[in-house]
Formats: structure tokens, C-alpha cells, sequence
């Protein structure tokens, strides 16, 4: 595996050395299926760079979180076809996953999980998977091809992997049937909105297996805090939300690994990238709550 030129955040050594590193960043910057905006393919570098003027101190969990060693590869090389690219993606996510990394994939386009869903199930067949996103992506297929970023969880849900979907606002007739019989794990937004009392993070906890993957599509966030992505709808989760949910989840299963992917970045906006670079952050911190040092003498 090859050393990317930009370690995520900068962090010193030597915490991203690979032999060391309980993380490994696995940038992934392909839109070969995407249908509406452009430019996704821009997210895992806008993302590394973000990470560059981020603070490494945690105010929150106050801690030093980059000590838990967090190792940047060099972005995956596009390949012609959606087969391929996403064969790319198993095979790198699987020989990482045997080396006992906790992978975190930057995508690029949402149709790329299914590559490390694969290689995580095979070492967790009890694995479930907690998907943050505007739109189911149930499609059967999508402009001829299953394996649209709009098709993103069909393998998933037709594999038996639990799936439980938050922050949905967004689906099509085609997915009504995969959508009723997984309803009872689905969160929509205008639910989740109308429950200040926060007690439906405790039942999206109870949905899913002791071993969790993520998939966050980062237009499940609102795009009033996320409008770099290419299909954004109104509505969406806010930061806060999220963190509160994702702190939840972590703090009573094992997350193994997760995704961050749809960021498409604006050359005027970099708000967005950097949201993404601390959200990453972040999720390791939690993760990780017990394994990071208060960085004090």
C-alpha cells in the first residue's frame, strides 16, 4: 500500500506511520455512475487538504485524538468501469481489514461501500450497517447500471445485512418494495425533527448488531451546513444531530469501519470540506474514546 502525500491533518509522526496506525484513510476519488451535480471525485482531496488547518486538540473529548495513529494511502487509480472500481475497492479495503486497520473511506460516490461492506462482512457476518443519508439508494438499477450510486444499499439489504437508514427525505416508486419491508428501519427526517427528545437515536441503536458500519453520504446533512454535494434536498440533519447520534452509536456497539462520500466541493465554499475533516475526526474520537491520551506532560 502507498503513503498518500497529504497525511490527514497534518498530524506529526510518528502517529501516521502505517505499521503503527490503528486507522488507515483510504481515499477513493471516482463519480463514474453520478447523475445529477458533478464533482465528487474532488471530495477526498478537498477533505485532506480541509483537515490541514484543523485544530488536533478535541475540545470535547479533550484529547490528542491523531495518537491512536491514522495513516493516509494514496488515492485509489480510476478504473473504467463501475465493476472494476468497485473490485478495486474490495480488494484494498480487504487487505486492510486483515491487517486489522479500521478502514475509513473517502469517497467519491456512494456506490463504492459496497466494495468495504464486502470485505468487512466477511470477517463480521453479524455485521450491521447505519446509513446517514437524504435517500434510501435502493434502486434495482439506475441509467442501466446496479451499480449506481443510487443502488448504493440494494446489495446490502439483499445480502441480510441488517440496515437501518437515517435521516431519509428522499425515494422513488422503484424502491417501494424494499422500502416497506425495511420501514420499520427506516428514520426520516421529518420524523426525527419532530422528536426533540432524542428517544429515536436510542431506537435506531436498538436496530442495529453489536459490530456497525457507517455510511455517511454527506447529504443527509441539511444543506443549509452541506450544499457541496450532487443531489441535495431540504431538510437534512444538523451538525449537532449528528454528532449527538453518532456518539450514541459509538459508545454502546463496536464500529468497525465507515465511509464518508457525495462531498462535492466548491472552490468558494470550503466551509463544507472542512465540516467534513472534523466530522471525521470526530467519529474516530469517539470510536476510539478509550485508546486517545489527554495529550497533557
Amino acid at each position: 500500500m502507498i503513503s498518500s502525500d497529504i497525511q490527514f491533518g497534518g498530524i506529526p509522526a510518528p502517529y501516521f506511520d502505517y505499521e503503527k496506525a490503528r486507522v488507515c484513510i483510504l481515499p477513493a476519488p471516482y463519480e463514474g455512475t453520478v447523475t445529477y451535480g458533478r464533482g465528487t471525485s474532488g471530495g477526498p482531496g478537498a477533505i485532506l487538504k480541509a483537515s490541514l488547518n484543523m485544530e488536533l486538540w478535541d475540545e470535547e473529548m479533550e484529547a490528542n485524538i491523531f495518537e491512536i495513529g491514522i495513516h493516509t494511502l494514496s488515492p485509489l487509480e480510476k478504473c473504467p468501469t463501475p465493476p472494476e472500481m468497485l473490485e478495486r475497492v474490495y480488494s484494498s479495503a480487504g487487505i486492510l481489514v486483515r491487517e486489522g486497520k479500521f478502514v475509513v473511506l473517502l469517497g467519491g460516490e456512494h456506490s463504492l461501500t459496497q466494495g468495504v461492506v464486502r470485505a468487512y462482512y466477511e470477517k463480521h457476518p453479524l455485521l450491521s450497517v447505519l446509513q446517514i443519508d437524504a435517500h434510501t439508494d435502493l434502486r434495482e438499477e439506475y441509467d442501466s447500471s446496479p451499480l449506481s450510486h443510487a443502488c448504493a444499499m440494494k446489495w446490502i439489504y439483499d445480502s441480510g445485512i441488517p440496515l437501518v437508514q437515517v435521516g431519509i427525505r428522499s425515494t422513488s416508486e422503484e424502491e417501494r418494495a424494499a422500502y416497506e419491508k425495511n420501514r420499520s428501519n427506516i428514520f426520516l427526517a421529518s420524523q426525527i425533527v419532530n422528536d426533540p427528545s432524542g428517544k429515536w437515536m436510542d431506537e435506531v441503536v436498538l436496530r442495529l448488531s453489536d459490530m456497525v458500519y457507517i455510511s455517511l453520504d454527506v447529504d443527509g446533512l441539511d444543506p443549509s451546513i452541506m450544499p457541496s454535494t450532487g443531489t441535495p434536498e431540504p431538510g437534512g440533519l444538523g451538525w449537532y444531530q449528528v454528532l449527538a447520534l453518532l456518539r450514541k452509536v459509538a459508545s454502546r456497539k463496536k464500529i468497525v469501519g465507515f465511509d464518508m462520500v457525495e462531498l462535492a466541493p466548491e472552490e468558494r465554499n470550503p466551509a463544507p470540506d472542512y465540516l467534513c475533516a472534523r466530522l471525521l475526526y470526530k467519529l474516530l474520537g469517539y470510536v476510539f474514546a478509550g485508546g486517545v491520551s489527554s495529550g497533557q506532560a
